[in-house]
Order: C-alpha cells, then sequence, then structure tokens
C-alpha cells in the first residue's frame, strides 16, 4: 500500500459530507472519486462504501436526521440525500452468482472481497475520508499512472459475470487509457457475441459515453477491427467518418454530441438510422436527430436550417463536410418567422382551398432562396405570385 494519500479536492468539501462519514463512522470513498481525484479531473458522483448492513445504514442516516433513501437496498445500495446532492452509500458485497446480466450478492465485512468484484483495477481503489489513505488491493494506482485499463482477476470470468464490462473496458479505454491490457482486449474480442444478451437500452447508454470520450475515434477504430460491434451493430464497420467529424468538430469549437457521433459511424441513410435508433430504444428527440442526421445536406445551408432546424443542420454540415465557416453562420442564427399568411393571400383574390397553400409555399420558397428579406419583399412577392395564379387561371 505504501502510504498513498488522496490529494485534497473540491468535492471533500461538499456540505453535510463529513458529518455524513461521521455518523457511519466505518467508511470509505470508492471508485470514481478517489480515482478521478489522482487524475485531477472533476468528481461528479460520490460513493461510499461501508461494512454496515443497508437497515444499520438506514436508521443511522434517520437518527443523524440526514435523508436516506433506499435506492437499491436489495444490492446494499442507501442514497444519502445531503445539502449538496446525493451520495450512494453501499455495504460492502461479493458475488454468490451472476448470469451476465444482473448479479446476486450477499453482504461481508470484508474490503479486499468487495474490492475483488469491481470490473477494472483504476475502479477499485479506496479512501480513507478523515486521513485520505488510499487502499489498492489490486495495482489500480500504479495501472493509473500507466493509463493501463485491466480487469480484475480472470478477464473471461469478469466478462462472464456482466457481459457489459466488454463495452466498459473500451469506454474507459477512450476516457482514461493507453494501454488496452492484451489479455482483457482478447477476452473482449473472443466474447463479443455475449452482447446480444444485454437490455439494449444498457448498451445505448455505455455506447453513447464512449463516443465523447477523449480517445474515442483510435478505441472504435479498435472496437471495428475486433468485431465488437458485429453481434449488436453490425452496420458499424468504418470509423472513417466519425474520424473526420471528430477533427471537424474540434475545429469549429463545437461540443462533441454522441447522436451526432453515432449518425457518423453508421450509413448515410435516414431510414436505417430509424432502424438502428429503434433497436438501441433511444429516445423520440434521439431517434428524430439521428435520421435527421444522416441525411445529406442538400442545396443552401440556411434554408436547410430554416427547415430542418438548427440542430439538423450542423449535424449535417459537420458529418458531411460542408466548409466550417458555414457552422459558424449557424451559431447565432435564430430562424425568422414568415411574415405571410393564407388569409392576406385570401385577401389578394384567391379562393380558400388548396391554392392557398400552393402559392404561400411558392412565396415561403422564394423567401428562403433570397435569404429572408423584409415584409415588403414578401408582401410584393405574394402580389407578384397571386397576380400570376389569377392570370393562369382566366387563360386556362
Amino acid at each position: 500500500m505504501g502510504g498513498m494519500i488522496l490529494p485534497d479536492a473540491e468535492w471533500r468539501h461538499r456540505a453535510g459530507l463529513a458529518h455524513l462519514v461521521e455518523v457511519l463512522g466505518d467508511a470509505r470513498f470508492v471508485g470514481g472519486s478517489v480515482r478521478d481525484t489522482l487524475l485531477d479531473l472533476p468528481v461528479s458522483d460520490l460513493d461510499v462504501a461501508t461494512p454496515l448492513s443497508p437497515q444499520r445504514v438506514m436508521e443511522l442516516l434517520k437518527g443523524a436526521g440526514i435523508r436516506a433513501v433506499p435506492t437499491g437496498i436489495d444490492h446494499g445500495t442507501i442514497t444519502a440525500v445531503l445539502e449538496s446532492g446525493p451520495v450512494e452509500v453501499t455495504t460492502l458485497r461479493r458475488d454468490v452468482s451472476t448470469d451476465g446480466r444482473r448479479a446476486t450478492v450477499a453482504f461481508t465485512d470484508d474490503w479486499r472481497e468487495d474490492a475483488a468484484r469491481r470490473d477494472f483495477t483504476i475502479n477499485a481503489l479506496y479512501a480513507d475520508p478523515a486521513t485520505g489513505e488510499i487502499f489498492d488491493y489490486f495495482g489500480g494506482k500504479a495501472d493509473l499512472d500507466a493509463r493501463h485499463v485491466r480487469f480484475i482477476g480472470d478477464p473471461l470470468q469478469r466478462i462472464a459475470e456482466d457481459h457489459l464490462r466488454i463495452l466498459r473496458f473500451f469506454r474507459f479505454l477512450a476516457r482514461f487509457g493507453d494501454i488496452a491490457d492484451p489479455a482483457g482486449l482478447d477476452a473482449c474480442t473472443a466474447r463479443a457475441r455475449d452482447l446480444m444478451a444485454l437490455s439494449r437500452e444498457r448498451i445505448a447508454d455505455e455506447l453513447l459515453k464512449l463516443l465523447v470520450a477523449k480517445d474515442a475515434v483510435s478505441v472504435v477504430a479498435l472496437m471495428i477491427e475486433r468485431g465488437i460491434f458485429a453481434p449488436v451493430l453490425p452496420e458499424i464497420v468504418s470509423a472513417d467518418r466519425f474520424a473526420d467529424l471528430a477533427t471537424r468538430e474540434a475545429a469549429a469549437g463545437v461540443a462533441p454530441d454522441a447522436i451526432r457521433r453515432l449518425a457518423a459511424l453508421i450509413p448515410a441513410d435516414p431510414a436505417l438510422a430509424e432502424l438502428i435508433a429503434a433497436r438501441l430504444k433511444l429516445s423520440k428527440a434521439q431517434r428524430k436527430r439521428l435520421a435527421a442526421a444522416a441525411e445529406s445536406p442538400e442545396g443552401n445551408f440556411i434554408a436547410m436550417a430554416w427547415h430542418a432546424g438548427v440542430e439538423a443542420a450542423r449535424d449535417r454540415l459537420l458529418i458531411f463536410g460542408s466548409p466550417l465557416s458555414e457552422v459558424a453562420v449557424l451559431d447565432g442564427w435564430q430562424p425568422p418567422r414568415f411574415p405571410l399568411t393564407g388569409g392576406a393571400i385570401v385577401a389578394r383574390g384567391i379562393k380558400a382551398g388548396p391554392d392557398v397553400a400552393r402559392l404561400m409555399k411558392q412565396v415561403e420558397q422564394t423567401w428562403i432562396d433570397e435569404g429572408f428579406p423584409d415584409e415588403a419583399r414578401v408582401s410584393a412577392l405574394a402580389d407578384e405570385a397571386v397576380a400570376q395564379a389569377l392570370r393562369s387561371a382566366s387563360s386556362a
């Protein structure tokens, strides 16, 4: 162990946190908060592990006036709601049985046993809240320094316990890694078909996080080379458009977006995008966006933004390699309102009915093509369109 100490960080001074760990008595910070603090990254989620039973945790928190929610009590997790946000308090566990999708756990008071059931060495670091002393049972700190993503124990067995760990391996590689542990990589490759047993929601959740990670481009290329996508997303066969998009996002100063990046990974076909979105059980808004981003940009980009929306237009321009100056123009652009009503067409002598809609569309198209001129110009365009329609009606 060698007396490593957790560096001080802002999250360690969160309101109510000192009180919480004092009430628990026996508790350590675990997982992401310890890992990210050692990497000097911001910490969002806070997890505390304790040998106390979930019932005892509930009692202690209630007795101390800390709001406790039994969010995952069967798995030993209680959420302590502090004024500075939630903290997950989880009883030490060991796996009794696993089926690749969910685990049956028993509680334990052995910290090492709890560490042994976690996925990667870099995620199995614990820290004493009072002294900051770090407990590292599987060489996680050395792996973190080497940017080495490595399973704890036998990779094949760890994947058999939870198949999602295949995608997690690549996500952590994209986020923190320089070195993919060869045994881990081979195990993920050999067991890629196990992903088919997972719920599509869990796959989507993990994939979308992976796509925006720091080294997503090289890691996705590695996943394609290793056939990881083939069982669940066989449409993903090349990372070239994805790599181009990532370069262009950076050049345009646009934040990486998971749905836009997914659109660049799949073929440019809106109907296929719909199918993939449905397969991944994406939200309605995400489905719509994925399908819109799969369509190649046509004609005037401002016209496209007016019809499809700024977001869809920006996605297409970035994915399909349009000039970045066009992307920049969209940044502050607000779609103007079309200043013509059907009533104004009727007032010019056209009978209410399909002709009104047709003329409205015609004027609108000219208005867009001319770059959204003012109301006076639209009025003149309407006069012209109506006069022409009346002329052709009288000559018919």
